[in-house]
């Protein structure tokens, strides 16, 4: 009896755990939440306000915890606001039932993480964020709490999104050496140390421009008005005439990487910090990158990553060509029947330094 191929699990075969029940949901499945290798995950209609972050712990549910967290419940139904600096936690309207060999991870999604909205995924019995064991079966909940700036959600708004796999495959350094001898994963030399590592470009564009900041007083934003907000009302222009910044505590910006990646068809990617023992600064908050991300099949030719980064403690020098981050590739169980890019009308195919989608241009 032969294997089930081990791997991220594709659209189709997300598409088939939803219709065999291995994914329920309390509303039908819109066009567009399932990505090539992910599915968008959706908010309830209630939002609880908590006084701290917590997770649930063996034997416990997190409706039970949150019995002992709850300040107050907000009803999303007609919309409403999510105030900066808080701590909320959402039912979602997907739940799982998962086999016994199919586990799952969490991130957010691009637009949420470039607004600086930190999001986990929760699960009854869960000792991590993010993680979902194999064999789950229970509902979701997402953490959500606004760093930057207040947000206007409502049911059914997608922040986070989940990634499937069947075991867990990643590539080693020598299998990415030679996917890159053939492929090319970036314009420049790869650098490769448990994955393939990105580096931030400080390189001044159009009127010294680096980067972004976001201010520290703005207006809301409603998440479902996209192309709408000038700019300069919510972020300030960072300039380094010598290829350099200094971070400030607490700021959060959003910088792009100086190598332009792809992802192959057959791959899936998610970034991770390169050293975490460093600890002076957060270097994103989205992490999935999907099949096809910057390839010529989806008709790309390499994606800059964007770098969403919050410096924490201490003030800390960020160099041109400074490596911060590093993409660890995973094996598709199969390739896609879509890929990443223009025919699914992807945001940020072929990026390359870009707030994200609510913001005029």
């Amino acid at each position: 009896m032969s294997q089930s191929p081990q791997g991220v699990l594709p659209i189709q075969t997300i598409r088939q755990m939803l219709a065999d029940g291995r994914i329920t949901v309390s509303a039908p499945v819109p066009e567009g939440q399932i990505q090539p290798a992910s599915l968008d995950l959706r908010l309830g209609d209630v939002a609880y306000r908590v006084r701290a972050s917590f997770l649930p712990g063996l034997g416990n549910t997190v409706a039970k915890r949150l019995a002992d967290f709850e300040m107050h419940s907000v009803d999303l139904t007609g919309g409403a606001v999510l105030e900066k600096g808080c701590v909320y936690v959402v039912p979602l309207i997907e739940g799982l039932r998962l086999p016994a060999d199919i586990n799952a991870v969490a991130n957010a999604k691009s637009s949420t993480g470039r607004l600086d909205v930190f999001t986990r995924l929760i699960t009854d019995n869960g000792t991590e964020f993010d993680r979902v064991e194999a064999g789950y079966t229970g509902p979701l909940y997402a953490e959500i709490s606004p760093r930057s700036f207040s947000v206007l959600l409502r049911p059914g708004m997608r922040l986070n999104q989940i990634r499937f796999r069947q075991g867990q495959v990643v590539l080693s350094d020598d299998a990415l050496r030679a996917m890159d001898a053939m492929h090319a994963l970036v314009d420049s030399e790869a650098h490769i140390d448990e994955g393939l590592g990105f580096s931030v470009d400080l390189t001044p564009r159009e009127g010294g421009v680096v980067g972004y900041r976001a201010k520290p007083h703005t207006g809301l934003i409603d998440l479902d008005l996209i192309g709408h907000y000038p700019q300069s009302e919510f972020w300030e222009p960072v300039h380094a005439p010598d290829r350099r910044i200094i971070l400030d505590p607490g700021a959060f910006y959003i910088l792009v990487s100086r190598e332009a990646v792809h992802v192959p068809p057959d791959c899936a990617a998610e970034m991770a910090p390169y050293l975490a023992m460093v600890g002076e600064f957060r270097v994103h908050y989205a992490g999935f990158f999907d099949p096809g991300f910057g390839h010529e099949a989806a008709g790309g030719k390499g994606s800059r990553g964007v770098l969403e980064v919050r410096c924490h403690e201490a003030p800390f020098a960020l160099e041109h060509g400074q490596i911060v981050g590093r993409l660890v590739y995973e094996k598709m169980t199969e390739v896609p029947d879509i890929l990443y890019g223009k025919d699914m009308g992807s945001n940020y195919q072929g990026q390359g330094l870009k707030l994200s989608k609510h913001f005029k241009f």
